[in-house]
């Protein structure tokens, strides 16, 4: 696991909507040049490349947003996003993190219990919007 801290501040200022994000990506470069893009815009990432081990730290950590990873060895992301939802209810946004972008995709995704649906390769621009679009709806 790797964990990686943002302090909610971006240039030295405060990030006012700086959020707790558990990041479950098993390609170890995809997620280290991820929870960096998110700590650079001041979120507090907690990273891990395993699903059991990311239900684990949800159960811990009680992120405001899990990004996961929905082909990962062993417990695939569904299921991961399954038990996530089971342990923390509607308190934690579920954002799949994927390379199937079929209709279809995104309705098992659904099903699953994310909140919303990024193809890879990420796009940071995107990234940035959904957390504070899902961010809103939930204030």
């Amino acid at each position: 696991m790797s964990r990686k801290r943002a302090n909610g501040t971006v240039n030295g200022t405060v990030n006012p909507t700086a959020l707790r994000i558990l990041l479950i990506e098993d390609d170890t470069d995809a997620r280290d040049a991820l929870a960096a893009l998110l700590g650079l815009d001041g979120h507090h990432v907690i990273a891990t490349g395993d699903g059991a081990h990311g239900v684990d730290l949800a159960k811990v950590e009680n992120p405001d947003v899990a990004v996961i990873d929905i082909g990962l060895p062993g417990l695939d992301g569904y299921e991961v996003a399954r038990r996530i939802r089971a342990l923390l209810g509607r308190s934690a946004i579920l954002i799949a993190l994927t390379g199937y972008s079929l209709p279809e995709d995104r309705q098992r995704a659904a099903h699953a219990g994310f909140d919303d649906h990024i193809v890879k390769p990420v796009d940071p621009a995107e990234l940035s919007r959904v957390l504070a679009k899902l961010a809103q709806e939930r204030r």
